[in-house]
């Protein structure tokens, strides 16, 4: 079997880069041929059609990615097989995509975003992002990496760090964690919020919408937002350094980095929906709140990104859910129990990482990857 990859490659920090790197990893020790390639890198990947000619081109994106991930290797002869994720709404390419022999979701959610939006879904396999149980480990809190991550972000030995990660914070529910810190704010042992996202255009003014909700709570001297590039090699100690990873994510099609946390050894709060109902198991290694909100919207706007001319206007017959709100009284609630009771955490940290292992190791998803293709290919 020979596989050619296809995402942002070289792989920056981001999900999606991270998802086909480990694929490539987990491959590549199974003895598998595989190359990568950035999916958008049309001279290369015909390069690499050419000489290499590979059984399988997997591309790792969404369907907006069709052009790159599908239609470019068909024009060329070669087997194209997209894993994709979902952003809420499937607007275009679903000739293209029902036709395919394979598609590849991350999560029985995702693979209900495309089947509401007109798949039949009998070409859809799950199959999870892997995460590198190896470097993502549970890690001795006197660890000096671990240490100096809390010392950097201000966090006493004595604190509880709860922490969100994310490109901002308010998707992944640092608003609804912020209002929940407030209702138990005179109950819990002493704690810090740490929201760490990504620096762009978009965050700047998110993140000062944020932190005004946490001063009109009257918490801003225990919240604290870092705006910084960081690299994969950082992320392990990041967790590592937190008590609880809180993210009740608003739209969350797998949840690598509660996978992530899991693997760390720490306990997860995250929302009793969309992929986290794969990955998490409720009272076990997380705590899932539940839906308190469902946005739903009647009619949306896209464009060429879409494979529509600009200014294209969708209506649907049923309005359409976007995205979610966990119950604030559920986070809090959950994160008192948490704060207050350093065994749980660590029974519930325990049961993750062994879920994490067993379930979502790079080298279980290069092994259930390669089950799939030889089952629906015939490759061997």
């Amino acid at each position: 079997m020979k596989v050619l990859l296809l995402y942002d490659y070289p792989p920056s920090p981001s999900g999606l880069a991270t998802q086909g790197y480990l694929l490539h990893r987990g491959l590549e020790e199974m003895g598998i041929a595989v190359h990568s390639v950035h999916f958008e890198s049309a001279q290369e990947k015909e390069w690499y059609y050419r000489w290499f000619k590979p059984d399988i081109v997997l591309g790792v994106g969404y369907w907006g990615h069709a052009p790159h991930l599908v239609l470019h290797p068909q024009r060329y002869g070669v087997q194209p097989v997209p894993w994709l994720v979902a952003d809420g709404y499937m607007a275009n390419y679903r000739e293209v995509l029902e036709r395919l022999r394979l598609i590849l979701a991350t999560s029985k959610w995702v693979k209900s975003v495309y089947v509401r939006d007109g798949l039949s879904g009998d070409n859809i396999e799950i199959l999870p992002v892997g995460c590198d149980t190896d470097r993502f480990i549970p890690r001795d809190r006197n660890d000096p990496k671990v240490l100096a991550v809390r010392e950097a972000l201000g966090v006493s030995p004595d604190q509880i760090l709860i922490l969100t990660v994310g490109g901002d914070a308010t998707s992944k529910g640092a608003q609804e964690v912020m209002q929940a810190l407030a209702l138990i704010d005179t109950q819990a042992p002493d704690w810090k919020y740490v929201c760490k996202v990504w620096p762009q255009a978009r965050t700047k003014h998110q993140n000062d919408v944020d932190l005004q909700l946490a001063a009109q709570l009257g918490i801003e001297k225990d919240v604290v937002y870092t705006t910084n590039v960081i690299s994969r090699n950082f992320m392990p100690y990041l967790l590592a350094a937190c008590d609880i990873y809180a993210a009740p994510s608003r739209l969350e099609g797998f949840g690598m980095l509660q996978v992530e946390a899991n693997a760390c050894g720490k306990p997860v709060i995250g929302i009793q929906a969309m992929g986290l109902l794969d990955t998490m198991v409720h009272g076990e290694t997380a705590y899932l709140a539940r839906i308190a909100q469902e946005v739903r919207v009647k009619e949306t706007i896209v464009g060429d990104e879409s494979g529509y001319e600009s200014g294209h206007r969708v209506v649907f017959e049923n309005p359409r859910v976007v995205d979610y709100r966990a119950s604030i009284h559920d986070i809090a609630a959950y994160l008192l129990d948490l704060m207050r009771n350093a065994e749980l955490r660590r029974k519930m940290g325990e049961a993750g990482r062994k879920r994490a292992v067993e379930n979502y190791s790079f080298r279980v998803i290069a092994r259930r990857f390669v089950q799939i293709i030889t089952e629906r290919f015939g490759l061997s």
